[in-house]
């Protein structure tokens, strides 16, 4: 499952390139070793190299929604944010509109449990983006009492240790 979600991840942060995805490989690129069907047009130049202080947004980030520390989730992310949300809406918001959006949606909520599976960090060395990748399963309880619980796999671009760019993969636990 974990590789389909760096390919799930990879694809989205690829798509954001205008640019036409080569088809040919000239093999001259240690990235990109001869016979692959595809380049890759926004960059297969990946290093961990995020800091822990840039990880840390992201994961704190998580845990203040389901805490609902709807200010410590606000000081996570910068003064403009896209956001790509898993129903396929995307949105370029100011912080405070985003936080108007979000702290609605977390007020329909009795509690939030996340279960942090796993994340990535990757650090674009030609592009110089730092992206945090989480896969995570998230329970919901709303006030009137339903469950909801969906793994989510999610993408976090941080410029200078804000989130700038936040994209959401969802899919429901089946029973």
């Amino acid at each position: 499952m974990k590789p389909l979600f760096i390919s799930f991840a990879l694809l989205a942060v690829i798509s954001c390139n205008n640019e036409k995805a080569k088809t040919t490989d000239t093999g001259t690129d240690p990235d990109n070793p001869p016979g692959l069907p595809y380049t890759a047009s926004y960059t297969s130049h990946w290093s961990t190299d995020v800091t822990d202080a840039d990880l840390k947004t992201v994961l704190q980030s998580y845990k203040d929604w389901e805490t609902g520390n709807m200010p410590g989730l606000a000081a996570a992310m910068a003064d403009t944010v896209d956001f790509d949300e898993a129903g396929g809406t995307s949105f370029h918001l100011t912080r405070d509109s985003l936080m108007k959006m979000w702290s609605s949606r977390r007020d329909s909520l009795r509690s939030v449990t996340i279960d942090m599976g796993a994340w990535h960090k990757m650090h674009a060395t030609d592009k110089k983006d730092d992206v945090v990748v989480t896969w995570y399963k998230e329970t919901d309880v709303f006030k009137d009492g339903r469950t909801e619980e969906n793994y989510y796999s999610d993408i976090n671009l941080l410029k200078n240790g804000k989130i700038v760019w936040y994209s959401q993969y969802k899919r429901p636990v089946k029973k």
